[in-house]
C-alpha cells in the first residue's frame, strides 16, 4: 500500500501489536515528576557554564528561554490530549507534515534523547569519583553501572519505574529547597552575583556591569539556559501509559513547566550569590550547587553533600532513560525504525529492547571519544559537545512541533482539543523565532559547530536509512493511522 508521500505500509496482523503492547499506570503526580524529574538535573550542573557571560547575560537568556518553553509547553498541552499516542513530537508532526516531517522531528529528539542521559551520567560519574575517591580511569565503570541499574528499573515495569521516578525527584527538589533556605541568609548578590567585569574578568570587589559582553554575551549564554528546561517536553511520550491522557498531560505538561520556572530563577539567583564563589568561579564549575553548599557550611561535609547533590542528577537520568525507551518504540513500532526495537517484554509491557540499545548507543559515543580522544579530553568533549549536540536537537524538535501545532491549528479546526493553549499560534510563533536564533548562534560559533557538525552527521545517515530501506516499511501504528484518518477528506 503506498501513498502520495513517496512511502509504502507493511501489512501486519494484529500479533504484531500484542507483542508491543504497554500498560497504563501513569497519573496527574506520575506525569509532573516525569517532567520535573527529567529537566531537574539541569539545575544541579551544567547551566552555570553560562555565567562565563555575565550574570545579567544569563538572566536575559533565561527570560528568553523560559519564553520560549511556556510557548512550547503549552502547545504541548493542547496537542498531547488531542492525540494522545506515544509518539509525542513525531506524532504531532506527522499528522501535520507527513511521514518525512515526522520522522525528522522524531531523529532529532532522537539525538536529544541519546545523548541528553549520556551527558547526565558523565556528571554522575564525576561526583562519584569525587565521593568515593576513584581514579579518573574508573570513569567508564561508573557509566556502565548507572546504565545497567537504571535501564533495569525501567525495564521491571512501568509502575516501579514512575514510582522510582516520582520519590527521586521529591527528593531532588527537596535538596534544592534546603539550599534556597540555606542560601537566602548568606547571599550578597551585587558583591558576588556581579563579579564578571569586560572581557569576562573577575572582578575582586563585584558590583560590576549588568551585561559585561554586551548582547553577544546574552546569545552566548542561551544555548546554557536551555539546559535549566531541556526534556520537559518528553511529557507526551508517557500517553499511552497514562490512565487519562485527555484529563492528565495538560495539567502534568503545566504544572511541570510551573516548578521548573520557580527553581531556575531561584538557582540563578542564589547560586552565583554566595561568599568566596560568584558567577566567575562558578562558570568553571562541574558541581555549583555542591559549591554552594560547601561556601554555606563549610568542605567538611562535602561528600554528604554530593551523595545529596547527585539526586538531581539520577532524576534526570533515570527519567530520560524512560523517555528514550518510548521514543525509540514509537518510531519502531511505525517502521521508521527497524521493528523489532519496539517489541515489549512479555511480562513487564515495558520497551526493553528499545531502552538497551539506545544505552548501548549512548556508551558507544562515550567509549569512542574517551579512548580516542583520552580521558582528559574524551571528557571535555563529553561534558561540552555532546551537550551541545543534545540542545541542537532539541531545539530542531522544538521548532518543528511548534510548527505542526500552527499547522494543525490550521489545518484540523474541528480536531477534538480538550485543552486549548491560550498563549495559541503567537505562542508557538515565538517558540519558533528564538529555537530559530539559538540554532543560528550555535552553527555560527566555532565553540558550539562542531557538535552542530556531528548532529548534521546522525541526521544524514538516518536520512539515507529512511530514504532507502524505512519509508518502503512502514506500519500502521496508532500515530500513522490517527494522522491518515485525520488528514483525509470526510
Amino acid at each position: 500500500m503506498g501513498n502520495p508521500s513517496g512511502v509504502e505500509y507493511a501489512k501486519v496482523d494484529a500479533s504484531y501489536f500484542t507483542r508491543r503492547g504497554l500498560r497504563r499506570y501513569a497519573g496527574v503526580w506520575s506525569l509532573w515528576a516525569l517532567g520535573v524529574g527529567a529537566v531537574i538535573s539541569g539545575h544541579f550542573s551544567g547551566w552555570n557554564l553560562g555565567l562565563a557571560n555575565g550574570w545579567g547575560s544569563m538572566l536575559l537568556a533565561t527570560i528568553v528561554i523560559a519564553v520560549m518553553y511556556l510557548g512550547l509547553t503549552f502547545s504541548l498541552a493542547e496537542m498531547s490530549p488531542a492525540l494522545p499516542h506515544t509518539g509525542g513530537a513525531y506524532s504531532f508532526a506527522r499528522t501535520a507534515m507527513g511521514p518525512w516531517g515526522g520522522f525528522l522531528t522524531g531523529l532529532a529528539e532522537n539525538v536529544e534523547y541519546v545523548l541528553t542521559p549520556a551527558v547526565i551520567v558523565y556528571f554522575i560519574g564525576s561526583y562519584m569519583g569525587g565521593i568515593f575517591g576513584t581514579p579518573a580511569a574508573w570513569q567508564p565503570v561508573w557509566w556502565v553501572a548507572f546504565y545497567l541499574v537504571f535501564v533495569c528499573l525501567n525495564i521491571v515495569g512501568v509502575e516501579l519505574s514512575f514510582k522510582v521516578t516520582l520519590v527521586v525527584t521529591l527528593l531532588a527538589l527537596a535538596c534544592l529547597v534546603v539550599f534556597w533556605v540555606s542560601a537566602l541568609p548568606a547571599a550578597d548578590f551585587s558583591r558576588w552575583a556581579l563579579n564578571v567585569g569586560p572581557g569576562g574578568v573577575a572582578l575582586p570587589e563585584g558590583n560590576g556591569p549588568f551585561l559585561p559582553l554586551g548582547l553577544g554575551g546574552v546569545l552566548a549564554a542561551m544555548p546554557f539556559a536551555v539546559w535549566l528546561f531541556l526534556a520537559i517536553e518528553q511529557l507526551p511520550l508517557a500517553a499511552e501509559e497514562s490512565v487519562d491522557p485527555r484529563r492528565d498531560m495538560p495539567i502534568g505538561i503545566l504544572a511541570g513547566m510551573g516548578t521548573l520556572l520557580v527553581s531556575a530563577f531561584l538557582v540563578l539567583w542564589l547560586n552565583p550569590s554566595l561568599p568566596n564563589i560568584g558567577s566567575h568561579a562558578l562558570a568553571k564549575s562541574g558541581e555549583p550547587l555542591l559549591d554552594g553548599f560547601k561556601a554555606i557550611y563549610g568542605a567538611g561535609v562535602a561528600k554528604a553533600l554530593a551523595l545529596v547533590a547527585v539526586l538531581g542528577l539520577i532524576a534526570s537520568f533515570h527519567t530520560i532513560i524512560f523517555a528514550k525507551g518510548r521514543q525509540i518504540y514509537s518510531l519502531s513500532r511505525a517502521g521508521y525504525f527497524p521493528s523489532v526495537l519496539s517489541v515489549t517484554h512479555s511480562s513487564r509491557k515495558t520497551p526493553h529492547l528499545a531502552m538497551t540499545v539506545g544505552a548501548l548507543m549512548a556508551l558507544a559515543v562515550m567509549f569512542a571519544l574517551w579512548l580516542t580522544l583520552g580521558a582528559e579530553r574524551g571528557a571535555a568533549v563529553i561534558g561540552g559537545i555532546l551537550l551541545n549536540m543534545a540542545v541542537f536537537g532539541a531545539m530542531f524538535s522544538y521548532l518543528m512541533q511548534a510548527l505542526a501545532f500552527i499547522l494543525l491549528r490550521r489545518r484540523l479546526p474541528k480536531l477534538d482539543r480538550p485543552y486549548r493553549s491560550p498563549l495559541g499560534v503567537p505562542g508557538a510563533v515565538l517558540t519558533i523565532a528564538i529555537a530559530l536564533v539559538t540554532l543560528w548562534f550555535q552553527l555560527n560559533d566555532p565553540v558550539y559547530r562542531t557538535g552542530v557538525l556531528w548532529v548534521g552527521l546522525w541526521f544524514a545517515i538516518g536520512v539515507a536509512y529512511f530514504a532507502l530501506w524505512g519509508r518502503r516499511r512502514l506500519i500502521l501504528s496508532p500515530e500513522e493511522e490517527f494522522a491518515m484518518n485525520a488528514r483525509s477528506p470526510a
